[in-house]
């Protein structure tokens, strides 16, 4: 039986892959014996979340290596050759700010996957906790997220849209170092094609609304999910509450309306000690950022690259500053128009949340998606 699973699993694929490659197999592939001392038999205490695939489990291995091992609850054998090709894929992926790959079980009915054991919970636990973080701390966590996902965009061969970017599938290390976890919905995409015509997707809050009505698939859905994550980074805010008035219940719509309301709208319900820490312009300057990914258009989104680029920029320019008040290390970062009052501009702003609204009201409908 376990070898009529590890063939059925792609067991003979995977090892064919990693021999062409170059990469050592012993490495990559547990045993059931293995997994299985490891989370005590899958102890019900070993547990680390649950979510639509399945269960993850922390493992301690013979070496005393701490692991995370993701159960999945399904075996469909129609998926072995995406199986496969995402386990490919992520192995070869080394950048510190995504969770690293470690191998897999292949010789039991459902495939097990083996990740690095990422200690501090998700970035959703943290922002939702009792203790806001500070200026600097969020925009480091920002900075790393836009950073591996710009190298999944653009550095990656092939590149990688991830396709469920949200606060949950963001973990923390013991010194706060963000890490992109949860590929399963993570889609190759080859150099001569810009985009994919794919079963829609995603988590609701967080969902391209362009890719949710053209099926669609291209990076710039990555970068609107990026944005609402800032959002809640910002605001500390969950991306759909049902305390907000019906129109701005999704996160996306409540930010643009504060982004592009009168001047001071977005730092009168950001933390107090965050806006004194950060300034007018700095507050001004991720507001104009954020609320450039969260475009309804997707042409008229940055690129990942672009969205780090800044990002990096504004966090460099962070202890010149303090060092000297009267620096302006941000430079062209804050050359752009403030928010203030309503102009042509803002007209037509609150005509895009007027209509992010009913997309986002269209969706609902369909918040019981695969992911």
């Amino acid at each position: 039986m376990r070898a009529k699973f590890f063939r059925q699993n792609g067991g003979y694929l995977l090892k064919q892959r990693y021999d062409l490659k170059g990469i050592d197999s012993t490495r990559k592939i547990f045993t059931t014996e293995q997994l299985q001392k490891a989370t005590d038999n899958y102890n019900e205490n070993r547990v680390l979340g649950h979510g639509g695939f399945g269960t993850v489990y922390k493992g301690i291995l013979r070496d005393k290596t701490m692991v995370a091992i993701k159960k999945f609850k399904l075996s469909d054998p129609s998926q072995v050759e995406s199986f496969v090709n995402e386990i490919t894929n992520l192995s070869q992926i080394n950048h510190k700010n995504i969770v690293k790959l470690l191998g897999c079980c292949l010789e039991i009915e459902v495939p097990l996957l083996v990740y690095e054991f990422v200690p501090n919970g998700t970035l959703f636990n943290l922002i939702t906790g009792p203790i806001p973080l500070s200026w600097k701390d969020r925009l480091q966590i920002a900075t790393d997220v836009a950073g591996a996902l710009a190298y999944l965009h653009s550095s990656a061969s092939p590149p990688i849209i991830h396709r469920d970017i949200k606060s949950l599938n963001i973990l923390l290390d013991k010194k706060y170092t963000a890490k992109i976890s949860d590929f399963g919905a993570s889609r190759p995409v080859p150099f001569d094609q810009t985009h994919v015509t794919t079963v829609v997707q995603g988590t609701f809050g967080y969902l391209d609304p362009e890719y949710f009505t053209t099926h669609q698939l291209t990076e710039k859905s990555d970068i609107y999910s990026f944005g609402v994550v800032l959002a809640e980074l910002w605001l500390r805010e969950k991306p759909i509450s049902y305390e907000r008035a019906v129109e701005i219940q999704g996160l996306a719509a409540y930010f643009n309306r504060l982004a592009n309301a009168s001047s001071g709208s977005l730092m009168q319900v950001m933390d107090p000690c965050i806006v004194e820490e950060a300034g007018v312009e700095r507050i001004e300057a991720v507001g104009r950022l954020t609320d450039k990914c969260l475009c309804l258009k997707g042409e008229e989104r940055p690129t990942m690259r672009e969205v780090a680029t800044e990002l990096e920029s504004i966090l460099r320019a962070i202890e010149p500053d303090l060092m000297n008040p009267n620096s302006d290390a941000l430079g062209p970062l804050l050359s752009g128009p403030k928010m203030v009052g309503k102009s042509s501009h803002s007209t037509v702003k609150e005509e895009e949340v007027t209509r992010q609204y009913s997309l986002e009201t269209s969706m609902l409908p369909s918040m019981e998606l695969p992911r």
